[in-house]
C-alpha cells in the first residue's frame, strides 16, 4: 500500500539502503539533525523525491508545555545559513490557507519574519538596525482564494526582486503519527503546495525560479489509512478511505509555535546581528 508523506527520512526509511542515498546523523542543541543527500536520478524516481539536500530535525513536539523555541531554533537556523547565498536579498514565502488551521503554517511564520525591503540603509542606521539582509516576505494565498497560482504569484515577484534566493515555507503530511508537529524538513529541492493531501499544485523550484529555492515544512497532518495502518496494521486500513486526514487536538498550539519556531530560524539566518527576541519586539 501506498502511504503518502512529505518527508524524505520516511520515504528513504521504507525504501531502504540503495545507491544514489547517503545520509548521516548528528546532535546540535538537543535536536537529532538527519542530513539525507539523493545525488542521481533513478534514486529519485525509485522514492519519489527530487534530487538534492534534505535536512530532518527531531526535537519536543512544537504542543509540549516545555517546548519553547528559543531554546533549539540555532540548529535550524545554522543550517540555513549554509544553504543561502552569501548575498544578495531574499523572498519569503509562506504558502497555505490561513483559515484552515493544519494548512495556515506557511502564512503565521510569514507573519512573524522581519521584512526589510522597504527600510533603507540610512532608516536603518537610525532605527539602530543596520546591517540589514534585503528581505521581502509574502503569504500568496491559496488558488481558492485568489484564482491565482502560489507559483504564479512567487514567479512574478522573483522576476521583479530578483532574489538570490527564495524560502517557501508549508505544512507537510506525514506517514507516521509520531513524527507530527515535533520534525522540521528543510531541503534545497523545491516544494510542491498540497502534495502532502493530494492537492498536487505546481512545483517551485529553482528550475522553475531560476533562482536558489530553500523549502522548510513541519507535518501537521497523517492520511487516515496511514494512522490505521501505524495503529492496527495494513490489513485493517486497506478498507479506509484514502481521502480523510487526521490531525492532533492540539494543532493551533502546534502551528503557532511551529510558526515561531521557522520566523526565529529564517529571522536569525537573514538578520544575525539581531536577537530573535529583538525582532519579536516588532511584532
Amino acid at each position: 500500500m501506498n502511504y503518502r508523506t512529505d518527508l524524505t527520512l520516511e520515504l528513504t526509511e521504507a525504501a531502504g539502503t540503495m545507491p544514489g542515498i547517503h545520509s548521516d546523523c548528528r546532535t546540535v542543541e538537543g535536536v537529532k539533525v538527519t542530513r539525507t543527500v539523493i545525488d542521481n536520478r533513478a534514486a529519485a524516481a525509485r522514492i519519489g523525491k527530487p534530487q538534492g539536500e534534505y535536512y530532518t530535525l527531531e526535537m519536543l513536539p512544537f504542543s509540549d508545555s516545555a517546548f519553547e523555541p528559543e531554546n533549539c531554533f540555532e540548529a535550524a537556523s545554522d543550517i540555513l545559513k549554509e544553504m543561502l547565498p552569501r548575498h544578495g536579498g531574499v523572498l519569503a514565502v509562506g504558502l497555505g490557507n490561513e483559515g484552515i488551521t493544519p494548512d495556515a503554517l506557511g502564512p503565521k511564520a510569514a507573519a512573524r519574519i522581519l521584512a526589510t525591503r522597504h527600510i533603507s540603509g540610512e532608516l536603518a542606521e537610525k532605527c539602530g538596525l543596520a546591517p540589514l539582509r534585503e528581505t521581502a516576505v509574502i503569504a500568496p494565498g491559496v488558488l481558492g482564494q485568489t484564482g491565482i497560482e502560489a507559483a504564479e504569484t512567487v514567479k512574478c515577484l522573483c522576476s521583479a526582486l530578483r532574489p538570490a534566493a527564495v524560502i517557501v515555507i508549508d505544512a507537510m503530511a506525514a506517514r507516521s503519527l509520531s513524527r507530527l508537529g515535533n520534525t522540521l524538513q528543510i531541503s534545497d529541492s523545491g516544494i510542491s503546495p498540497g502534495a502532502g493531501v493530494g492537492n498536487n499544485r505546481p512545483q517551485i523550484d529553482s528550475a522553475m525560479l531560476g533562482t536558489k529555492v530553500i523549502s522548510m515544512g513541519v507535518p501537521t497532518v497523517v492520511e487516515m489509512r496511514t494512522a490505521v495502518a501505524d495503529l492496527n496494521g495494513e490489513e485493517v486500513a486497506a478498507c479506509v478511505s484514502g481521502s480523510m486526514i487526521v490531525t492532533p487536538r492540539e494543532i493551533d498550539l502546534l502551528t503557532d509555535r511551529a510558526a515561531r519556531f521557522i520566523a526565529a530560524a529564517v529571522n536569525a539566518a537573514l538578520q544575525p546581528h539581531l536577537h530573535p527576541s529583538e525582532i519579536e519586539k516588532l511584532f
